[in-house]
C-alpha cells in the first residue's frame, strides 16, 4: 500500500522561496560585513599584541604570540625615552585649544552666513568653500614667517594653536545645521525681543548636539595627529606634542634601542587611543537630534 504526499500548492511554494530569497541576502550580506570589519580591525589588533612583545616577532605568527612573551616593558621604554605624560599633556593642550577655537568660531560665523541677511553673505561662503581647496602646505612658509619671526611665538602653545584656530569645514557644518531649522523658531524669537546671541546660545545651540559632536570629533583628530606644523615651530623637547616626540624616538633614539620595533607600537597605540575612545563615547550622539520637540506645540 503506497501513500501519496501531496506537492504544496504552486502559489504557497513560490511564496516561500521568494521569502527564503531576503533572508540568504541577509546572511551573506552579514558575512561580508564582518569580514570587512575583521580586516579593518586586524591593523589595530597587530599594533596592539606588537608594542606588548618583548621579543619582536615581524612573522604572520607574531599575530598570535606566547602569552610568556607579553609585557608592558615597551611602554616603559618609550615612557623613558620622550617623556610620555609630558607629550601627552602637549598634545592635549594644543588639540583643546583648537577644538575650542574652531568650535566657537564656527558656531558664530556659521549661524551668520545661514541665519542672518547681510551684503555679500554669498560671496563670504563661496570664499569659505574656496579656503578649504587651498592645501596646508602652501601656508607653511608665510605662516611660520608670521608666527615665528614677527610675532616670536616659537615654542608656544598659541605658536602651535593659531593656524587651526579657524577650520573652514566646522563654518560649513553649522551653516548647514542651521539652514535646515525651522525659519519659524528664529522669527518668533526675534518678535519677542531676543537678539541674536539669545537666539545663538539659548535656540540654536541646543538644537545642534550633533553637529556639535560632529566638529568636536574632527576638530580632535587633525591637531591630535598633526606633525608637520608642531614639528616646524617647537623646537623644545618639552613643548613638543606626542607625534612629535615618536618621529623624533624613530630618527634618533630608536636604532640604539633593544626593541624599537615595540617601543614604537607602543608609543603608536598612546597616541591612537583617545581618538578611539573620543569616538566610542560620542558615536551613539550622531544621530539624535531634538529638532521636533523644538517644533511641536
Amino acid at each position: 500500500m503506497t501513500t501519496d504526499i501531496a506537492a504544496p500548492p504552486t502559489g504557497e511554494r513560490s511564496a516561500t522561496e521568494h521569502s527564503a530569497r531576503p533572508r540568504t541576502r541577509s546572511i551573506g550580506s552579514r558575512i561580508a560585513l564582518l569580514i570587512g570589519a575583521l580586516a579593518f580591525l586586524f591593523p589595530f589588533y597587530y599594533m596592539i599584541i606588537g608594542s606588548l612583545q618583548k621579543e619582536p616577532d615581524a612573522s604572520p605568527s607574531g599575530a598570535f604570540p606566547d602569552p610568556s612573551n607579553l609585557s608592558l616593558h615597551n611602554y616603559a621604554a618609550i615612557d623613558s625615552a620622550i617623556s610620555l605624560g609630558r607629550s601627552l599633556v602637549n598634545s592635549g593642550i594644543f588639540t583643546g585649544g583648537v577644538i575650542i577655537c574652531t568650535t566657537v568660531f564656527g558656531l558664530l560665523a556659521g549661524y551668520a552666513l545661514a541665519r542672518l541677511h547681510f551684503r555679500g553673505r554669498g560671496s563670504t561662503f563661496a570664499l569659505v568653500l574656496l579656503v578649504q581647496v587651498v592645501p596646508f602646505q602652501l601656508l607653511l612658509i608665510p605662516l611660520y614667517v608670521l608666527i615665528v619671526r614677527d610675532y616670536g611665538l616659537a615654542d608656544s602653545y598659541l605658536g602651535m594653536i593659531l593656524p587651526f584656530a579657524i577650520n573652514t569645514s566646522a563654518v560649513f557644518i553649522f551653516r548647514q545645521f542651521f539652514l535646515q531649522l525651522p525659519a519659524a523658531m528664529f522669527e518668533a524669537a526675534r518678535i519677542d525681543g531676543a537678539g541674536e546671541l539669545q537666539i545663538l546660545f539659548r535656540i540654536a545651540l541646543p538644537l545642534c548636539k550633533p553637529a556639535l559632536m560632529s566638529v568636536v570629533l574632527l576638530s580632535f583628530t587633525g591637531p591630535w595627529n598633526e606633525f608637520l606644523w608642531p614639528f616646524l615651530v617647537t623646537k623644545d623637547q618639552d613643548m613638543q606634542p606626542l607625534a612629535v616626540s615618536l618621529a623624533n624616538y624613530i630618527s634618533t633614539v630608536a636604532s640604539a634601542a633593544a626593541n624599537p620595533f615595540g617601543a614604537i607600537l607602543a608609543g603608536a597605540c598612546v597616541l591612537a587611543a583617545p581618538a578611539v575612545a573620543l569616538y566610542l563615547l560620542f558615536q551613539s550622539r550622531f544621530n539624535s537630534t531634538d529638532i521636533d520637540s523644538a517644533t511641536k506645540g
